[in-house]
């Protein structure tokens, strides 16, 4: 079981975290353009998966749970607890930043709009590359 779980983790981060990376990005171009049913499309798609990607972290407590005690894991284990803090920031920058603005192409100039979903995104995805650093190191 312990190994399903592993693989549902994984799979999950690679095919739900992964596009919550990039679909921003790909995105911006729309802002730049001007082309508000390619954003929305965009911001649509990441907001589900953002809501999505708490399958990620349920897998990842099953992984845990099912670790052996040996590893002494838990929610305060510094690289568990770290990742979950990371997870949050980028979780709360995606729906509370970069989708609004994605929706809400009237709310600001163009120029502004960039620069916010850009920053907003990229910091995001910092936060979810130092998760992965942080899975895989488990400092």
């Amino acid at each position: 079981m312990d190994l399903l779980f592993g693989i549902l983790h994984v799979a999950t981060a690679v095919f739900i975290i992964g596009p919550i990376a990039i679909i921003p990005m790909t995105g911006l171009r729309a802002l730049r353009t001007g082309d508000a049913a390619r954003a929305t499309a965009s911001a649509k798609s990441v907001r589900l998966l953002t809501y999505l990607s708490v399958l990620v972290v349920v897998t990842g407590f099953g992984v845990m749970g099912m670790a052996d005690p040996k590893y002494d894991l838990s929610i305060t284990t510094p690289w568990v607890l770290g990742s979950l803090i990371l997870y949050v920031i980028a979780v709360a920058l995606t729906l509370g930043i970069v989708i609004p603005t994605y929706l809400h192409p009237e709310r600001r100039e163009p120029k502004q709009r960039y620069i916010r979903a850009a920053a907003s995104s990229g910091i995001a995805t910092i936060s979810l590359v130092a998760i992965v650093v942080l899975m895989v190191w488990k400092p």
